[in-house]
């Protein structure tokens, strides 16, 4: 299996043929709109471009995870880092198959996307020959997540691979320590950026719970969701300098954008 970071939380799977594409934010640098204004600088999102190997990973691409995009099925208010329009227009033209949390389903299909699955929480569905399983997310601490409209993540098992839990936009929570202690993931992979709107508490993990969900995961992690969007602090190196203060620096990897990882 090979990783390729693009961006943000955007990445590809490669397993033998197949490419699997994970909440693309495909669009040019400053397509989208700052997501904070007073507690963060304003800049517009992205803040980065995409890799230059992008298109090379974006042509072979055969799947899509989308781990969350509507709220309120409200289209101004669709989650652009995870789907933007560049993301939806790429789908939709290549005629991609998604999979994403049942409750997202019929808001993409409206847009035109082709929903392959829809999941439902902690239920095992077949895919590419293996199976994947949604796991709950709950996007931010207090009041804040409800507005957000939770996604999830995924545990995915493919064959001769070893299986991997993308824990998407989420707080540490039961559910989350549940995936990691239950199912024993060979791979993880946590946002690190700890964003936040201009109200409300943090919509990620805090850096302790970051350390805790290092600590609790079975093997290597993947660090992402950094550097990219104008609402998330934590860059590369401030997290590898809270990494070493607490001993756990060798069992994250951080890749740059366009980085590929090879996994055993």
């Amino acid at each position: 299996m090979k990783i390729h970071h693009l961006r943000s939380a955007t990445f590809a799977i490669e397993s033998g043929d197949n490419i699997i594409l994970v909440d693309p934010m495909l669009g040019k640098k400053g397509s989208l709109p700052p997501f904070s204004v007073l507690r963060f600088t304003a800049k517009k999102n992205p803040t980065v471009d995409l890799p230059e190997n992008a298109n090379d990973i974006l042509n072979r691409v055969n799947h899509t995870l989308i781990t969350h995009s509507q709220t309120f099925g409200f289209k101004p208010l669709q989650h652009g880092d995870h789907l933007d329009s560049a993301g939806e227009a790429f789908l939709v033209k290549n005629q991609i198959p998604v999979t994403t949390p049942s409750k997202d389903k019929a808001y993409l299909e409206k847009y035109g996307l082709t929903v392959e699955n829809g999941l439902v929480d902690w239920q095992a569905t077949p895919f590419m020959d293996g199976e994947i399983t949604a796991i709950p997310a709950q996007h931010g601490h207090g009041w804040i997540h409800k507005v957000m409209a939770n996604g999830c993540g995924f545990f995915l098992q493919l064959p001769n691979e070893p299986s991997i839990y993308i824990s998407g936009d989420t707080v540490l929570t039961p559910d989350v320590k549940r995936a990691l202690e239950e199912l024993q993931p060979d791979i993880t992979v946590v946002a690190t950026g700890q964003a936040q709107m201009d109200v409300g508490q943090p919509l990620l993990m805090s850096s302790d719970e970051v350390m805790e969900f290092i600590r609790l995961s079975p093997h290597k992690v993947i660090a992402n969701h950094m550097e990219a969007l104008n609402h998330c602090p934590i860059d590369r190196k401030t997290l590898r300098r809270s990494l070493d203060a607490e001993g756990l620096l060798e069992k994250v990897m951080i890749p740059e954008d366009g980085e590929v990882l090879s996994i055993d």
